[in-house]
């Protein structure tokens, strides 16, 4: 399973998945610091899915209070998520070449990283595991659909800088 080009580019795109809905800031900080790394290291595209949900609901939704919806207003809660789940899959599915995923509580809690990285692994997108947490612990289809697990992000880093680095353009058709 090796990491190819998107159809529209040359270019790479990585897709960063791990929780947010029960994450302290939704995930938002180890996803930017590692939004700019991708970028000034590897010159390659990203999908953060913090920056993109919060251009989805002030394009669409300004002024509402999506996570208050919840218990206000399930319809339209779930109208909402329903258009972001669709979002986040076609980005996999269609444009990324590759994931990375935080794996911690707050993912092992929630649904849409499980859903993520199935949907990568179904469309034979590697799956870059990062984790802190006892492997015992991470549900076997999580495992399954790792095709790497790191103990840390420094050895993801080691790890994409090695990969990426000796042949840029990987895959590239």
């Amino acid at each position: 399973m090796g990491p190819r080009a998107t159809k529209r580019s040359a270019t790479l795109q990585a897709y960063l998945s791990g929780g947010m809905e029960y994450a302290d800031g939704e995930g938002a900080l180890w996803r930017s610091e590692l939004h700019g790394w991708i970028e000034k290291n590897l010159a390659h595209h990203v999908f953060n899915p913090n920056v993109k949900s919060d251009e989805f609901l002030s394009k669409h939704y300004p002024g509402v209070d999506f996570r208050q919806l919840r218990s206000k207003d399930l319809d339209r809660y779930r109208n909402i998520v329903q258009k972001i789940i669709e979002l986040d899959c076609t980005e996999i599915a269609r444009r990324s070449d590759y994931v990375v995923c935080y794996w911690d509580e707050s993912a092992q809690r929630g649904a849409g990283t499980k859903g993520e990285l199935t949907i990568a692994r179904y469309f034979q997108k590697p799956v870059y595991l990062v984790t802190g947490l006892n492997l015992s612990e991470i549900p076997s289809w999580i495992l399954g659909c790792a095709s790497r697990i790191f103990d840390s992000f420094s050895g993801l880093k080691q790890y994409l800088l090695k990969e990426y680095r000796r042949n840029p353009s990987l895959g590239a058709k």
